[in-house]
C-alpha cells in the first residue's frame, strides 16, 4: 500500500506510485539479467563448441556429450581458439593406436640402444689397432684350448701304438677283454678330442665373424656416421663379444 501526502492531489500521487513501480521492475530485471549472465559464464573462462551429427552447433562450459565422437573446440572468452579436443576413439581405434604407440616406443628404444652401443664401441676402440688387439684377446683362449686338444690327440696316438702292436699276437683270435677295453677307451678319448677341436674351430669362426661385422660398423663410425644411424646392434653377439674382453 502506497502513502500519498495530503498536499498532493490523488491523480498526481497515483502517477508517482506507478513510476516508482516501473523503476523497481526495471531494476529487478537488470539484477536478474546480471545473475543469468554470471551463471552462463563458463568456469575458467572457456567455452566448448562443436557441430553434432545433425549439423547443429552446440556450446557448453564443459565437454559436450553429444560430440564425444566429433571434434570439439575450446574457445577463450574472447572467442579465440584455445585448444582442439579430438574425437573419442572406438575400442578398435584405441587398440590400433595402442599398437602404433608400442611400435613407436620399441623403435625409439632400439634407436637409443643403438646409439649407446655405438658410443661404447667408439670409446673402447678409437682405432683399428685397438680392435685387432681385442680380437686377438678373444681368440687366444680358444686357440690355447685347441692346442691342448691337439696335444692330447698326439698323446692318445702314442698310447695307441703299443696297443695295436699287442693286437698282432691275436690275429685270427678274439682280443683279450682288458686289451679290447683299452683300445676302445683310447678310440673314445680320441673321438672326444676331435669333436672338441671341431667345436673350437666353430668358435674361432664365430668370434672372427663377430669382430668382422663389428669392424665394418666401426669403420663407418670412424668415417663420421652418427651413432645409431647404422641400425640396431645384435645384442646377443655384442654381449658375447663383451664377455670375452
Amino acid at each position: 500500500m502506497s502513502f500519498c501526502p495530503e498536499s498532493r492531489s490523488r491523480p498526481r500521487c497515483r502517477a508517482d506510485g506507478a513510476g516508482r513501480r516501473v523503476r523497481a521492475g526495471v531494476a529487478l530485471l537488470a539484477l536478474a539479467g546480471a545473475a543469468a549472465a554470471q551463471q552462463a559464464a563458463p568456469p575458467g573462462g572457456v567455452i566448448y563448441t562443436c557441430t553434432d551429427e545433425r549439423g547443429r552447433r552446440l556450446t557448453s562450459d564443459r565437454p559436450i556429450p553429444e560430440c564425444l565422437a566429433r571434434e570439439q573446440r575450446i574457445l577463450n572468452r574472447d572467442g579465440s581458439l584455445r585448444a582442439i579436443v579430438p574425437p573419442a576413439l572406438t575400442a578398435e581405434e584405441r587398440a590400433a593406436k595402442d599398437a602404433r604407440d608400442r611400435r613407436e616406443a620399441e623403435r625409439r628404444a632400439a634407436l637409443a640402444d643403438a646409439i649407446r652401443r655405438d658410443r661404447n664401441l667408439l670409446t673402447r676402440f678409437p682405432d683399428e689397432a685397438a680392435h685387432q688387439r681385442a680380437r686377438e684377446a678373444a681368440l687366444d683362449p680358444v686357440r690355447e684350448t685347441m692346442r691342448g686338444s691337439v696335444k692330447r690327440i698326439d698323446e692318445l696316438a702314442e698310447q695307441r701304438k703299443p696297443l695295436l702292436q699287442e693286437t698282432e699276437f691275436y690275429i685270427g683270435r678274439a682280443l683279450p677283454l682288458p686289451l679290447k677295453a683299452k683300445i676302445e677307451a683310447n678310440e673314445a678319448a680320441m673321438a672326444a678330442q676331435q669333436a672338441a677341436i671341431q667345436g673350437q674351430e666353430a668358435e674361432l669362426d664365430r668370434i672372427n665373424r663377430l669382430y668382422d661385422a663389428e669392424l665394418s660398423r666401426l669403420r663407418q663410425l670412424w668415417s663420421g656416421a652418427p651413432p645409431g644411424s647404422l641400425g640396431p646392434v645384435a645384442a646377443a653377439e655384442h654381449d658375447a663379444s663383451t664377455a670375452k674382453r
